[in-house]
Formats: structure tokens, sequence, C-alpha cells
């Protein structure tokens, strides 16, 4: 079977915090917040009123697609399509000739968490119960379908290869871009575009409002609001974006010459079947630590070679819980625990476009040789202390940073891995 290494050549982010890798990685490196106060959700008698959203959104959608252009009116396909877009270019890829024939040696895993609720109960749910339904106009489908995203990114990119849309609740990002690596890995493509996204939404928020799992405590402090690691956090604070990155055979790359930004080495995502303390809602630890074991047997590593780990670390009750999973798989506790930091810290949780996110965050890390401070963790977790002096808490650099772990959880007991390394010109 065909073994290829798979190589990271472009991004493009959307984030609550920036709208371009460049910026976003200014943003990363100053440790700002894009989580703001959202009034709508106060006149909705939220208890959280607060959440990252992409500011500044509507000039690039105008940019990309047109002030008239009906068929991205939905958020969640607009931060996918911009991203994807971005990253296409980043990668050194020419815009297709939309007469032209399609790249069937290019595909996509593009996946939303819930995806575009605005549309669904704004425009779908009144114009039906109203009778409307011939004047709902004839673009409805593709914005909300589930596989919208990567559909119209296909259309976008003219796409040949396989394409589809993946739904793992928090894990998604994540379980995309390991189902399009391994998809290059096996030599059933030489790219693919791979990430997640999602809207902003009070009816996708609205259900996490009502389970008490969001920062309720924050809303005049938005920014002190997400709060991962901290004895004081008090819940999520839900946000939305895209993440995309171009996923290209390390063959492909190098035939067409182009920057490296690093190499994916290894990867896992399993479930841990709601058996043994795991939940819909809650990771068991035994699937949690299989996945992270599994993980790095395919990067072929030893534990002690983790420089790094990006964390899902939501500001939950979940978080010790992911401290002790690691020190259990990598047996390596207080001064020997790896360096440690927390994305969402700045752009709360983006759902299904979180892990995408992130990822592209530890790329950035690793390719630029720093690690971005977590915000609002200054009274560290009781059960976290152990590992205080591994949380970075002030941005860090680190030229010699060479392997990162990403992670991801989500709903369903599902659990996802990234080991990446930073590409070296010489390899």
């Amino acid at each position: 079977m065909t073994v290829n290494r798979v190589v990271i050549t472009g991004l493009g982010v959307v984030a609550p915090n920036a709208n371009s890798v460049a910026d976003f990685e200014d943003a990363l490196r100053n440790g700002q917040s894009g989580i703001r106060f959202i009034p709508q959700l106060e006149t909705l008698n939220f208890s959280c009123q607060i959440g990252g959203v992409p500011q500044g959104f509507e000039a690039i959608r105008e940019h990309h697609f047109g002030k008239d252009n009906h068929e991205f009116t939905s958020d969640n396909v607009c931060y996918a399509g911009v991203a994807a877009m971005d990253a296409w270019a980043d990668a050194g890829l020419e815009q297709p000739d939309p007469d032209g024939s399609a790249d069937w040696d290019t595909g996509a895993v593009v996946g939303c968490g819930i995806g575009d609720m605005d549309m669904i109960s704004n425009r779908v749910v009144p114009m039906v119960n109203e009778g409307k339904v011939r004047r709902m106009g004839t673009r409805v489908i593709e914005q909300v379908m589930a596989s919208g995203v990567s559909a119209k990114i296909a259309g976008l990119l003219g796409l040949g290869n396989q394409v589809t849309s993946n739904s793992s609740a928090c894990n998604t990002g994540t379980e995309a871009i390991a189902h399009a690596a391994l998809r290059i890995r096996t030599g059933l493509a030489k790219r693919m575009v791979a990430g997640g996204s999602d809207g902003a939404s009070p009816y996708t928020w609205g259900g996490f409002d009502s389970m008490r799992v969001l920062a309720r405590k924050f809303n005049q402090s938005p920014d002190q609001g997400s709060r991962p690691m901290s004895a004081s956090a008090c819940g999520f604070v839900p946000g939305a974006g895209a993440g995309i990155l171009i996923l290209e055979s390390l063959e492909s790359a190098r035939k067409r010459g182009v920057p490296i930004y690093a190499e994916i080495i290894g990867f896992h995502i399993n479930c841990g079947g709601q058996r043994k303390g795991g939940t819909m809602t809650a990771p068991s630890a035994e699937g949690v630590q299989r996945c992270l074991k599994a993980a790095m047997a395919d990067a072929n590593i030893h534990p002690h070679e983790i420089d790094a780990i990006s964390g899902h670390l939501t500001a939950t009750l979940a978080d010790p819980y992911e401290f002790k999973n690691w020190a259990q798989v990598l047996d390596r506790r207080d001064e020997d625990f790896p360096f440690i930091n927390a994305t969402k810290s700045m752009i709360g949780h983006c759902l299904g476009a979180a892990g995408a996110i992130e990822t592209i965050a530890a790329v950035l890390e690793l390719k630029k040789g720093f690690l971005h401070p977590s915000l609002n963790c200054e009274d560290i977790h009781p059960d976290i202390r152990p590992y205080e002096k591994s949380i970075v808490r002030k941005t860090l650099e680190i030229p010699e940073l060479t392997t990162l772990a990403k992670t991801s959880f989500g709903f369903g007991d599902v659990n996802g891995c990234l080991i990446l390394r930073k590409w070296k010109d010489e390899e």
C-alpha cells in the first residue's frame, strides 16, 4: 500500500480575534482576546451574554464573493469559503477557471458542528409556517444542508476528488484533518482541503446556555470570560469562525516547490463508547488515553518527544481530567510535563471550527518557534496546580520547538489527536 508523508502547505482562518493568518499570528503572540459582549444575548435573556464572533466580516465577504452574491448568505458557509480561498492562495495554488476541468487530485473534508441555525430559524421555519414555501428561493437547501460547506468549497476551487463534510461535535475540525491526511497518506489524493466552520447564532448557543455550561459570570468583562484551567472558570464562551488547511503529499509539495509549514506525522480518532465514565457530554478516560497513545504510536514517537500540547481545554470541569489523561499516557508529571496552552482562552469555543482553528495556531507556533499565552488562568485550578510550570501564561520564544500534539474531545465521547512536527527545509 502507498504510504505518503503528509505536509501542510496552506492556511486560512476566520477567527474572533483575526481574519487572516498574519493577523491571527499577531493576535496569538499578543494574547489578543476576540471575546465581546453581544447585546442580542442580553435581549434574549441568556445567562451568558458574551461570545467570540469574527469582526468586520462584511467587507471581507464582499471582497471574496461580491456584494450581491446570494449563494453566500450563510455565515457558516461564508466563513469556510473565505478561509478555503485564502488557504488555497497561501499554498501557491491558482484560482481555477470556472469553465475548466475539475481537479481530480484534490478533494475536501470540511465539517461543521451544528451549521446555520439562523437560516433555519429566521427563514425556513417562519416561511414554512406561514405557507410561503414557494417564496423561500432556490438557494435555501444549499445553505442549510450538512454538506453545504464542503460542497461550496468544491465549487469555488473545482475539486474533483472526494468532497465531504463530517460532524463530530467539538472534535469536527480535528477529525476532518485526520480523515484528509489519511486519504493523502494512502495515495487516494494528492491534496486535500481540510478543516471546520460554524456560524454564530443564539439558536445554536441557546441549548448550551440551557445546560448551564456557558460562562455566565463575566458579562461585564468579556475578555476575562474564557478561563481554561482556572479555578474561577464557570463554563465555556461560545465562538464562531472557520479554519482551513491545505494538506498535500510531500512528493506533490516538492514538485510544486512550495514552502511547507509543518508535517502531520501521526493521528488517531476514536470514541469511548459512553462506557466506564464516558457519557454523551463527558469523555471516557480510557477512550481519551487510547486515542492519545494510538496517535503517538502512529507517529512512531516516544512520549518524551512531545514538546507541547495544544489542549482542548474548554474552561469546564473537564480541564483537570485532560491533564490527568495526558500525565497517565506520557508518564510525565510535575516539572517533566510538556508545555500546554489553550487557544480557547482568546477566541472561545468555536464548536465545529475549534479543532481546525486551534490546529492552525499550533502550526504557526511550530513554524515560527513560539508558544502563545493562555489568558485568565492566574488562579490555577487546584487539581491542575502540580502542572503549573508547564502552563504557558506569556508568549514564549522557543526556536527548538519540534513536536506538538493537538487534541479535541466532543459530545458523544469522541476524541481526536494530531501529532505535528516542525518542517526543516533540509528534510
